[in-house]
Formats: structure tokens, C-alpha cells, sequence
């Protein structure tokens, strides 16, 4: 146990000195070589420099040292270990591989993620390390997982990632879709897992893209079984559900239907279930006490539907909730979908028409209003803002109640008991990055 505390303290430091050493190699890369890490990155003036030669003193926790060290390298690294350990030199071959690589993965699985793709720049083992997600597993089996809000402003904009407080962010690279067609028209994202998808349509198809966070990198594929848009989703760990939609038939004509597949992101593979009991778009999804739910959209007569509907795994099976949308207002045919967070298994909703925040009764279907939510979302129906759960609080982005109209970040921890919620403005956005005056696509990731 000593042994362990000891060579957790002192890696912690070398990897502290390495990352900073890191840093300021990074800041004299291209703009387009690596990605901005809050104001001193964005700020960083461009220059290219040779990464060739490049040699981190870090030592590689695992069963041999790596050859990326010379060894003078090793050496030095091995009388460290002893002298810190109390060790001789004849001691030195009882210390446990097992126990050196596990302390590894335990001190990077404390570092924060926007770190993490500097890993690749140590050596190949810290790199397939990365790529193994053993450290994204640590993190959940520790309680280290932290929310991250993925903001995208729409048309060539790459997509942003926001540590939960927005102090610090990172932009991911450009996806590499070479149409036209599918930057300038809609997109429609969902995170599952360390991965975000985006669904969007090229000229003759609708193209699935991921980005995965561990290789910080765009995938195209897998395609979806029944490519749609305007479909209601919802992610739960590693797995996504994606409900309705509208798809193309055989003829070219767009069709609203009623089945619904799952993705899982370590398997990268959708999976059909079974269909709903209601053919629906431009609806809503949400895990609600372990069960999937989907509400409100448009029926094939492009009419509002009023009922919800909740698939429970397990039985693989749809119960219909009747009249769960009933007294929602609607102020305009072209509305928005429903806006609905779950916070501590409660089901939120922001009724756009009146810029009401609702809890939902689970027994007796109704929806009770418990305050005000501080921005105008009956603008624009309820389009371009952001209404999301983050962990324990609820998070919303729009334009503000103010004169000027200016976009504001808002959040609260929200209480289904309490008549008006306190909600705290964030106003020191991160420097280096700007704050849409239109949010075209946004979700929370877990990692």
C-alpha cells in the first residue's frame, strides 16, 4: 500500500510537469493541428513546429518500459522507482506490473477529458491506452464522470465542447463530409457514450457521422437500418434510441413512420425493436425511470398529437399514454418539438408559448407549472434554444427577456415541490469562443 501511495504521488507530479511542457509545445501548432483549449489556445498565434524528436520523461507504467525510452532513460527511471520504494537492487524485479499499470490508469482517469488527446504526443503506449476507453471506464466505475455540453451554431461552425461551468472549451475538428448539402441544411445530434451523432442528409442520402472522443476524431457510419430525420431520440450509457421519423420510400416520397431502432456505441451497430403504437415526427425522447419515452410530434396528416408513449426493454414492449401533451399550447403549426429534460427522474418541460418551466406527475399524467425559465423561447416556437438536463441541474440557453435580446446561459437545480426555481445566470463565458445567438443543435455528454 505504500508503494502504491508513494508511486501515485510521484507519477502525479511528472505527469503534471509533462502536461504543462505539453501545453506550451502545443500552443505553437497550426490552428487546424490541434484543438482549442479555452483562451490560451484560441488566442495562440499559429505556428507550425516539428513534432519529430520529441521525447516526454514520463515513465510508462506498464509490464516492460516502453522502447520509445533510450536506456539511460530506463535506467534513471528504475532508480527512481527504488529509491522512492525503499527498493535495493535486488528488490527492484518484486514491484507489480499489475499494480504500476493499474496506477496509471487510475491518475489519467483524474485528469479532465479535454487533456486526454494530448496523450497521443507521450508515446504509442499511453495512445492505445487512450484508445482502449479503459480510462473512460474507470472514470465511471469512480464517480468521475462530468457533464459536457456540446453546442453547434449551424453551417460550416464546427461543434464546441464546454466543461459544465463554460470557463473552459474545445473545438472539435471539422467533420469531413465533402457536400455541400449537408453543412447548410439540418442536423440533428445525440450523444451516447463518449461518442456524439450527427445524422444530417448529402445530396442523395442521409449520412451518419460520429465523433469519437477518446481518438478525438470523425467516423462516417455505421448507417442507420431505416435512415430518417425528425426522428425523437434519447441515449441512456451506451446506448441510443432513435423513434419515428420521417423516411423516403421506394418512389422518393417522404413517408412519417412508426419504427424505432437502438445504437450501441461499443458495438457501433443499430438494432431494430419494435415499432410504436403511433407514427410520429419532429417528437421528443427522454429515459424517464429506466423506461424510453416518446412524446407529442405530428401524425402522416401532419397533425399535433397530444399522446406519449414509453418502451420498457426489458419486455420489449410500447404502452400509449393518452392525452400526456393535452394541455400543452401550441402558438404556431411550425412548433418546435416538445422541450423536456429529466433532472433526478423527474420529466421537465419548458412550454414554450408562455416561457413556463412544467414538472411532470408520472400517476396521474399531468403536468404542474413551477416557475418562469429566463429566456424567449415563444420567439421563435420554441426553435435555437437550449433546453437540457446536466447531471443534477437543468440547463437552458436562449435569448434573453431584455430589450437588446442578447443570448444568455442559464441553470438551476430544479425541485418538482417548489413553486419558482432559482436559476443562476453564467456569465463568465470561457474567452475564445462565442455564444450563438441561435443554438441549431446541442446535447450533454457524459465522460
Amino acid at each position: 500500500m505504500f508503494l502504491f501511495i508513494v508511486l501515485f504521488l510521484n507519477f502525479q507530479e511528472l505527469m503534471s510537469k509533462e502536461m504543462a511542457k505539453i501545453n506550451q509545445d502545443v500552443l505553437m501548432l497550426r490552428e487546424d493541428q490541434a484543438p482549442k483549449v479555452g483562451a490560451s489556445l484560441s488566442q495562440s498565434e499559429p505556428r507550425k513546429i516539428s513534432m519529430v524528436g520529441i521525447k516526454p520523461h514520463i515513465p510508462d507504467l506498464n509490464v516492460k518500459l516502453c522502447s520509445d525510452f533510450d536506456e539511460e532513460e530506463k535506467g534513471e527511471i528504475g532508480k527512481a522507482f527504488q529509491n522512492l520504494a525503499g527498493l535495493k537492487t535486488h528488490d527492484a524485479c518484486y514491484v507489480d506490473h499489475k499494480l504500476l499499470y493499474e496506477l496509471k490508469v487510475e491518475i489519467i482517469a483524474r485528469l479532465p477529458c479535454f487533456e486526454y488527446w494530448k496523450l497521443q504526443f507521450l508515446n504509442k503506449k499511453f495512445l492505445q491506452l487512450l484508445k482502449s476507453c479503459e480510462i473512460f471506464r474507470v472514470r465511471q466505475e469512480r464517480g468521475l464522470v462530468k457533464p459536457y455540453v456540446i453546442l453547434h451554431s449551424g453551417a460550416v461552425s464546427n461543434w464546441e465542447m464546454f466543461d459544465k461551468d463554460f470557463k473552459t472549451f474545445r473545438r472539435l475538428p471539422k467533420i469531413p463530409s465533402s457536400e455541400y448539402c449537408f453543412f447548410y441544411s439540418g442536423k440533428e445530434t445525440v450523444s451516447v457514450g463518449t461518442q456524439l451523432i450527427v445524422i444530417g442528409k448529402e445530396i442523395d442520402e442521409l449520412v451518419v457521422f460520429r465523433y469519437e472522443l477518446e481518438n478525438h476524431k470523425w467516423f462516417k457510419g455505421p448507417s442507420m437500418i431505416t435512415p430518417r430525420a425528425m426522428y425523437g431520440s434519447a441515449s441512456h450509457g451506451i446506448t441510443a434510441f432513435f423513434a419515428g421519423g420521417i423516411k423516403m420510400d421506394e418512389n422518393g416520397n417522404l413517408v412519417v413512420v412508426q419504427t424505432v431502432e437502438k445504437y450501441n456505441a461499443d458495438t457501433k451497430r443499430w438494432t431494430m425493436i419494435n415499432g410504436m403504437h403511433k407514427a410520429r415526427k419532429f417528437s421528443s425522447g427522454c429515459f424517464l425511470r429506466g423506461k424510453f419515452y416518446v412524446l407529442g410530434g405530428r401524425d402522416d396528416n401532419d397533425k399535433h398529437l397530444t399522446c406519449g408513449e414509453s418502451y420498457d426493454e426489458t419486455t420489449d414492449s410500447w404502452e400509449l399514454i393518452p392525452d400526456m401533451l393535452k394541455y400543452m399550447t401550441v402558438i404556431a403549426h411550425s412548433q418546435s418539438p416538445p422541450l423536456i429534460a429529466v433532472v433526478d427522474d423527474n420529466l421537465y418541460m419548458l412550454e414554450t408559448s408562455l416561457n413556463e418551466l412544467r414538472v411532470y406527475d408520472i400517476n396521474t399524467n399531468i403536468w404542474k407549472k413551477v416557475g418562469v425559465v429566463p429566456v424567449s423561447a415563444n420567439a421563435s416556437f420554441g426553435w435555437g434554444i437550449a433546453f437540457k438536463s446536466m447531471g443534477d441541474r437543468l440547463l437552458v440557453i436562449g435569448t434573453s427577456h431584455s430589450w437588446h435580446r442578447k443570448t444568455v446561459v442559464h441553470s438551476c437545480r430544479p425541485s418538482p415541490d417548489v413553486e419558482e426555481q432559482h436559476w443562476e445566470e453564467i456569465k463568465h463565458w470561457c474567452v475564445g469562443a462565442e455564444l450563438p445567438q441561435f443554438i441549431h443543435n446541442c446535447c450533454v455528454m457524459f465522460a
